[in-house]
């Protein structure tokens, strides 16, 4: 279960809140483990012309007391007819041609009836106002992503319910999912294990008149092998950026920022390296030992309680005591999203604000929560450089979830 309950019920506690309400994929997924490869890509425009080019718009419930619920179409909801939310509430004309006589209930009964009560609800806002009232939290404290909602499926919300207080949660939800559960945990673990074998396995084959679309190609093929989605494989060129679509060739002894990563089971790797087709210079490995250091320092800092910006000061401490001047030491959350809560950046004095939170945004560390530390050092027409590490967050300290790199890659060197 992706789905951290107890300290969603613990912020609902604090905020009075009798539900929780997704509205957008990533949080759909986190309720309830369902995912769709439409979700993030199908607008309303695309079946209705010139509607606007909104997503389409699904909900998933999870309230302080009883079962979670998922709201569907009754095409999808056989898309989560095995996942451990068992209420399925779907709307809409069905799309299925019924048999005569009717197929068995025996035969995927969930979503059967689920089909066969989605006449009930012509739209998801007329599934989760049936839902609600059916629920008992037609009149209670809602806690709702209000900050991707469209306006028009709100005011059919607040119409529906107007007893009810609608709430913004959409912060809330964030701060909820910066600490894993343990299923999350293993899913990160193995997205990492995946992405950095494929890799290895793309950054053997680089050296000199190798192009940037073979290895990436060859990145590509490993995570799929492995039954992981790409999410990203970016390499340095001549120290003047990052580029991801490019037939750039690489040089002979160049020392190159890469940064890759996949996705399992919904969940997010993160990595990164510095790629050398031959050893550095002098100066260069002075360079990459400083943001070895840098790491080193945030490493330090990832215990409960201490906050991302003293991570962060640590780290960029040992770059102003370098001869780094540029290097934008950093770090993020890894879960759901390619960047969760926390952020490991200076403290920038502001919150966590919704109603239902109102925190410092500098979050403190906790138990089991999942960071990257990062750092890159470009100088223009010559090389650039790069280390990315994620750790999971213990009592005692931080633990590895990718290999530590000594020094940088070297094919010619295997």
């Amino acid at each position: 279960m992706l789905f951290n309950q107890a300290r969603a019920r613990q912020c609902m506690d604090a905020a009075g809140l009798d539900a929780l309400i997704a509205c957008t994929p990533v949080n759909i997924t986190a309720f309830s483990d369902f995912t769709l490869w439409l979700d993030p890509l199908f607008r309303e425009y695309m079946v209705n012309p010139g509607a606007p080019g909104r997503r389409m718009q699904r909900y998933a419930l999870f309230p302080r007391d009883g079962e979670p619920a998922l709201v569907v179409e009754p095409m999808m909801a056989v898309n989560a007819a095995e996942l451990w939310v068992r209420d399925l509430i779907a709307f809409g004309a069905p799309t299925i041609e019924e048999r005569d006589p009717p197929a068995q209930p025996q035969v995927w009964p969930r979503v059967r009836q689920a089909q066969a009560d989605s006449l009930r609800s012509a739209t998801p806002n007329d599934a989760l106002l049936n839902l609600l009232r059916e629920r008992g939290l037609q009149d209670g404290r809602l806690g709702i992503e209000l900050e991707e909602l469209p306006a028009r499926h709100l005011q059919a919300l607040r119409d529906g319910l107007p007893q009810a207080q609608l709430l913004d949660c959409s912060n809330l939800l964030r701060y909820v999912r910066a600490v894993k559960t343990a299923d999350e945990i293993e899913r990160l673990r193995r997205a990492a294990q995946i992405s950095e074998a494929a890799a290895t396995a793309s950054l053997a084959q680089a050296g000199p008149g190798v192009s940037l679309a073979q290895l990436s190609l060859a990145y590509r093929a490993g995570v799929a092998q492995a039954g992981a989605d790409f999410d990203h494989f970016a390499i340095g060129i001549d120290g003047v950026g990052i580029a991801t679509e490019t037939q750039h060739r690489l040089a002979p002894g160049a020392a190159m920022f890469v940064d890759f990563g996949c996705r399992w089971r919904s969940c997010y790797s993160d990595s990164g390296l510095t790629l050398a087709l031959g050893p550095l210079s002098a100066e260069l490995q002075g360079r990459y030992d400083a943001l070895r250091a840098c790491i080193d320092a945030g490493i330090e800092q990832l215990r409960p309680g201490r906050r991302g910006s003293q991570a962060h000061g640590a780290m960029q401490d040992v770059i102003d005591g370098s001869d780094v001047r540029v290097a934008a030491p950093h770090g993020h959350g890894l879960g759901l999203e390619v960047r969760d809560y926390p952020v490991v950046v200076a403290d920038n004095g502001l919150r966590l604000r919704d109603d239902c939170l109102n925190i410092p945004a500098d979050l403190p560390f906790e138990v089991d929560m999942v960071v990257n530390l990062e750092a890159s050092s470009f100088l223009a027409g010559e090389a650039s450089l790069h280390i990315e590490e994620s750790f999971l967050i213990r009592g005692g300290g931080a633990e590895p979830l990718s290999p530590r790199r000594a020094t940088p890659t070297r094919p010619d060197a295997i």
